[in-house]
């Protein structure tokens, strides 16, 4: 036991046995992640030799116990942002701000580039809605597209998956990159300017070369049934007596919040301190602070003005943050198993064998998490993961926030390496679009593989100059 518990190779194999019951708990046993990551991190401790009043605390307080610390620790970073972030993304579905956008970006490239603007609305309507509430909006405008285009449905499908999968894997509000941006205490504005650094290559990689080429070579028709479904949901909409938003409000709301995030970020470095223009920029560039504007105005302008009365809001509302309580607990659980790699010792150990192996952080932490990722399926249990098992090992080595920001950028990337038939997102994906499995494979799960190698060479490469 004492070498166990001591010894470089002892912790090691200790954290590997952590790891290998968490994906055993979730794979094998099919355990909710956030359980699954609170049993493996308990183990962990107990094997580590941590005393009990430091793993749960006692009867009379355990307030300063790994377990309360490590969930409250990132909970209390990331709950407002999440919860925010899920209300701008409900009110902008609710009041057609989907549709709104991705007609107008129809009209303006005109069919022949229907497939870029496809592409173009999953990227800007994917930062503030999750990547499978993004389908289901806009998957009714793929249908329409392909049909009047005459062209194989994944040649539009493709490329408004990559823009959704790209900005739930790369950029803030979405719960894995706030999560990591956590664990891992990186400044949003830095995730927000490293993403779109790392994910909009990736995109035009993904989402338009590789998707234009694979569209011209799985020509599938679209499905009628979701044809006439897609008709039927325009006939509804167009019942509606409400007047839809302008494209230019749906772009403002959306980007209001990421705007003040960017300000407070580069305001702390390029203003002088003491300023009043100091705290006015950190005041309105807090991300709790920007989002809780940004949904204060889209309620106003896109739901109350527009006929939406207050009980309509409430149940909107209640609606969109029922799942949010299972994310929260995934990043809670993940906070607590990094907390307990940390005390334990393992985050040296990790680290000493890094330098000894010469192998790059952010080279580790990508294998980390596509490893993670294969085995399990899902994107956000992949980053927390990782970010938990790596935050140990950044202090020692005094990365600066863009460095930092970019290690967070491989572990997204590697979250969503190919997305296979264990991933939940490769069934909607499947389901919606009407694509069989192995075109699904040769498709969807290639372009995932597209976008993860790209982003991961855009953060590598990034790393060199920062």
């Amino acid at each position: 036991m004492n070498w166990l518990q001591h010894s470089t190779g002892g912790l090691l194999l200790l954290a590997a046995v952590g790891i290998a019951v968490l994906l055993l708990l979730i794979i094998r046993f099919k355990t909710e992640p956030f359980i699954a990551l609170t049993v493996a991190g308990l183990l962990v401790a107990l094997g580590a030799g941590l005393p009990v009043s430091t793993i749960v605390g006692s009867a009379q307080s355990s307030s300063k116990s790994l377990l309360e610390t490590g969930f409250g620790g990132i909970l209390g970073h990331i709950s407002l942002i999440i919860g925010l972030g899920t209300l701008l993304g409900s009110i902008l579905e609710a009041s057609g701000g989907a549709q709104v956008l991705t007609t107008g970006l129809l009209k303006a490239f005109g069919e022949k580039r229907a497939p870029l603007a496809m592409g173009l609305s999953g990227l800007i309507f994917g930062i503030p809605v999750f990547f499978d509430i993004g389908i289901f909006v806009l998957a009714p405008l793929v249908y329409v597209a392909a049909k009047r285009g005459g062209r194989s449905i994944v040649l539009y499908a493709l490329p408004l998956l990559a823009g959704l999968s790209i900005t739930h894997a790369f950029l803030p509000p979405h719960p894995g990159p706030v999560a990591i941006a956590g664990l891992l205490h990186i400044d949003l504005g830095w995730m927000i300017l490293m993403g779109l650094a790392c994910g909009i290559p990736a995109w035009f990689v993904g989402g338009i070369l590789y998707s234009t080429w694979i569209g011209k070579r799985i020509n599938l028709p679209v499905p009628e049934e979701m044809l006439a479904a897609a008709q039927k949901a325009a006939e509804d909409s167009g019942s509606n007596d409400r007047k839809p938003p302008s494209l230019g409000l749906v772009g403002t709301i959306i980007g209001i919040p990421l705007v003040l995030i960017l300000c407070g970020t580069f305001g702390s470095i390029l203003l002088p301190k003491d300023s009043l223009a100091l705290d006015v920029f950190a005041f309105l560039g807090t991300p709790g602070i920007a989002l809780t504007i940004a949904v204060l105005l889209a309620f106003w302008l896109l739901g109350y003005r527009r006929g939406m009365t207050k009980a309509q809001a409430g149940q909107l509302s209640a609606a969109s943050l029922r799942p949010v309580a299972m994310i929260l607990l995934v990043v809670g659980a993940g906070g607590f198993f990094g907390a307990v790699l940390a005390a334990t010792g393992i985050g040296t150990a990790l680290s000493g064998s890094l330098r000894a192996a010469g192998l790059p952080v952010i080279v580790l932490v990508y294998v980390i998490s596509c490893g993670l990722r294969l085995a399990q399926g899902s994107a956000t249990v992949a980053i927390v993961t990782t970010g938990g098992i790596i935050a140990p090992l950044l202090p020692e080595l005094h990365y600066s926030q863009p460095h930092t920001a970019l290690i967070a950028m491989s572990i997204a990337a590697g979250s969503i390496i190919a997305s296979h038939v264990n991933d939940g997102g490769f069934w909607i994906v499947s389901r919606y679009f009407g694509i069989p499995v192995k075109e699904t494979l040769a498709s969807w799960t290639v372009l995932e593989t597209v976008l993860s190698l790209v982003g991961f060479a855009m953060a590598a490469l990034l790393s060199v100059f920062v």
